[in-house]
């Protein structure tokens, strides 16, 4: 009876329903029925494979675990052959590990059992409504202008990120142009015709910040004196933009959590949840790994956050790209102040080039829109952008490079090695205070000393060479264990009286590490020398 309803309704199958249970497939059928869809069915991964050899389809859904293997070899089956056909994978409830890996892999979107008709219908909906055509060619997209590799990749990047409805997160300095980044994400998925709600967590105050985003109901809280909609409903069928998500303090990291991988979330005041379709767009400037590693953000709402990283680079990486964004900026100034198109000297334009844009695009614009104020004529010359000394001649930083040809792991272990030794010497051998130097916690070092073959420099103490009678002879010499590649450092040792004062030693087991001196790096067992 499905077969022939559907038939009657559809020239054609719309989606590919890949499960191994008969009445799952059959749920799914009916209710793509009901939207005006048809469908197929497959129970095994080998049915689908050729299915989809025979025949092309706008929609698959599948299972996570199949007979003959799982969905994951599936998407990426898909992803390779079949490029522009969005798969959706179906996990079991609380299985979002899961479905991230799938988001990874490359799938378009993920539904939880059991699978909710509401979400089913909003993922339908995503897919099958793409942006309007017409508004396809007046997109702003001033700073994402530039013939750079760097800006080419990430060009490519967001016309495939926009395909997919998996969380991305932005990283880069400020001003790199992160939100232009999320704007054109929306603009160029199925969701365009929906709203774009950016949201600055850092302007939020912590105590209005959970009826800012799920809303409230009247008399939740005085002042609450109507039914009031948060950011997640606000942009329910369209992209939520989560602008500086670092400074989002810990309680409410917990409920942002929950609402992104249940898609659910309850208003203040409220007794029942709210079902919402949102994609999460995420941006900040700051260094989420390692406030992850400090205990400053949440680890599983990163990964949740992080499916898929898109990093903007700084305007100093791609300097060639300076004099044509220039031109574009110089260009909608003029035409939004009323005044004439001026045009940039050669002066100016290699003071441009040169100069370090410590604030990026942004910095650039407003450099510009204050040099069309400051020039007396068409031409904008060197002296009108009033540019910073201190700023100049830092385009292309100095940057350590491989040396012969070099692995890029290779030199990047040896870059890493370098900071954790200095660190190491700078802090005496306390290695608590070197992973506090370096911005990693303590076990973090511990593990990239073992990774990086420095577990001995790490835990090693300084030897005493000797017994002599006094000065540094009696108490020998201080040896510190060299790197690979690089020599032991053997220093005399003062006398104790020097080092302690009078009456201090090292001290047994059971003393206190401060009863050691600052250059003793083993904090138990006998002294050190």
């Amino acid at each position: 009876m499905i077969q022939n309803e559907r038939r009657a309704r559809s020239s054609g199958p719309d989606v590919l329903i890949v499960d191994d249970e008969d009445d799952i497939r059959e749920l799914l059928e009916l209710t793509l029925l009901r939207l005006g869809l048809a469908s197929d069915g497959a129970a095994t991964l080998a049915e689908a494979r050729g299915l989809l050899a025979e025949k092309r389809y706008r929609l698959c859904l599948t299972d996570m675990r199949l007979p003959d293997g799982d969905g994951l070899e599936l998407v990426r089956h898909i992803a390779e052959n079949i490029g522009d056909l969005p798969v959706a994978v179906i996990t079991a409830f609380g299985s979002m590990d899961n479905a991230v890996t799938a988001l990874k892999a490359g799938a378009f979107d993920y539904l939880s059992k059991p699978v909710s008709i509401d979400q089913l219908r909003a993922l339908v909906k995503s897919v099958f409504s793409g942006p309007a055509k017409e508004d396809a060619g007046r997109k702003d997209t001033s700073s994402l202008i530039g013939e750079s590799q760097a800006m080419v990749q990430v060009r490519s990047l967001i016309e495939k990120l926009s395909r997919s409805q998996a969380p991305v997160f932005i990283s880069g300095e400020s001003g790199s142009g992160k939100e232009r980044a999320t704007r054109m994400i929306h603009e160029l998925g199925p969701r365009a015709a929906a709203p774009f709600v950016a949201v600055n967590c850092g302007a939020i105050p912590e105590n209005l910040m959970e009826s800012e985003f799920f809303g409230a109901r009247k008399g939740a809280f005085t002042g609450a004196d109507s039914d009031r909609e948060g950011f997640f409903q606000a942009a329910h069928g369209g992209t939520l933009f989560l602008d500086e998500v670092g400074d989002l303090p810990l309680p409410m990291q917990v409920k942002l959590l929950r609402a992104i991988q249940e898609k659910k979330f309850r208003r203040l005041g409220d007794t029942v949840e709210t079902t919402v379709d949102v994609r999460i767009l995420s941006a900040t400037h700051q260094n989420l790994k390692a406030m992850v590693e400090a205990a400053r953000f949440r680890q599983d709402l990163f990964y949740r956050l992080n499916v898929i990283e898109l990093r903007m680079p700084a305007l100093r990486e791609r300097s060639e790209d300076i004099p044509a964004l220039a031109e574009t900026l110089l260009a909608r100034l003029a035409e939004s102040s009323g005044l004439p198109v001026a045009r940039l000297g050669a002066d100016a334009v290699k003071a441009l080039v040169s100069y370090s844009f410590p604030g990026n695009v942004r910095e650039l614009e407003n450099i510009l829109e204050r040099a069309l104020a400051l020039s007396s004529g068409s031409e904008i010359r060197a002296d009108d952008l009033l540019l910073d000394p201190a700023d100049m001649g830092e385009a292309s930083p100095a940057t350590p490079t491989t040396q012969g040809g070099a692995h890029l792991q290779d030199f990047l272990d040896e870059v890493e090695r370098h900071a954790i030794e200095e660190a190491l010497e700078k802090s005496g051998g306390n290695r608590t205070a070197a992973a506090r130097a370096l911005g990693v916690t303590f076990r973090s070092l511990r593990y990239r000393l073992e990774r990086l073959g420095m577990k001995e420099w790490g835990r090693a103490r300084w030897r005493g060479g000797g017994g002599g009678s006094s000065g540094s002879s009696r108490f020998g010499a201080i040896t510190i264990p060299g790197l690979p590649g690089k020599p032991s450092k053997t220093t005399p040792c003062a006398s104790r009286r020097a080092v302690f004062g009078a009456g201090r030693s090292c001290g047994s087991p059971t003393r206190p590490s401060a009863w050691r001196p600052s250059w003793c790096w083993r904090p138990w067992g006998p002294p050190c020398w």
